[in-house]
């Protein structure tokens, strides 16, 4: 399989498939495509996996490709302004990312729910609690929310961010939800009442626009019927 990342902070990306080469994908991701590109709709892994993609914010089932008769081509469109990123998938090299950012893979990756550590905080810490986690092998591609920033955290080395920009990690790295310590911070601070800890070590990427801050941007602003 080869693949192309276009369209800047509108992004597509363009797989390129060998004949028999199949790539799973979640509904509605698929933008274009050959027609003899051959659609499949499949549990991927049974009813026990379908329900943790379901907590993890993907549906319960997912469309599998297939290059029919020849080569074949699909591409995979980004549902919000931001970036696509490729990463490569290998035993003992998972990647965990954020609520719905699991776009497409090829046939060898898994995707399953990923629990942060403290469940205590995190049933309250909103988009930052459950997350994706990708195991297997293949290049799995994620959608992330506007510019995307990257820190390599060394064992040991924590970092602290407002829930909703944590867009990716290495599966080396361990998180946590904490809420803002005092009462006057968390009520009139302005930040909300949890952050999250990523600690390494591994790398973390970071994202500028989590598309649930600009919901609440914008909410004031949309007329209400009646």
């Amino acid at each position: 399989m080869n693949y192309q990342i276009l369209g800047d902070n509108l992004p597509a990306v363009v797989c390129t498939l060998n004949p028999g080469e199949q790539m799973i994908c979640e509904s509605g991701a698929m933008a274009w495509m050959t027609p003899n590109m051959r659609m499949e709709t499949t549990s991927n892994g049974g009813i026990g996996k379908a329900f943790g993609r379901m907590f993890s914010g993907e549906a319960m089932f997912q469309n599998r490709y297939t290059a029919d008769n020849g080569p074949g081509m699909i591409s995979f469109a980004s549902s919000f302004p931001g970036s696509i990123r490729a990463f490569e998938i290998q035993p003992g090299r998972d990647m965990v990312v954020q609520k719905r950012g699991f776009l497409a893979s090829e046939i060898g990756v898994t995707l399953s729910v990923f629990f942060q550590k403290k469940i205590g905080a995190g049933l309250f810490g909103g988009e930052g609690f459950i997350m994706q986690r990708l195991s297997g092998k293949g290049i799995a591609f994620v959608e992330f929310d506007g510019y995307i920033v990257e820190y390599d955290l060394q064992p040991g080395q924590t970092m602290v961010v407002d829930t909703g920009y944590v867009a990716a990690m290495d599966a080396t790295c361990s998180v946590d939800v904490r809420t803002v310590p005092g009462v006057k911070n968390a009520l009139f601070g302005g930040e909300g009442f949890f952050n999250t800890y990523v600690t390494g070590p591994g790398k973390l990427y970071l994202q500028t626009m989590p598309i649930v801050n600009v919901a609440s941007a914008i909410r004031p602003y949309i007329p209400t019927s009646g």
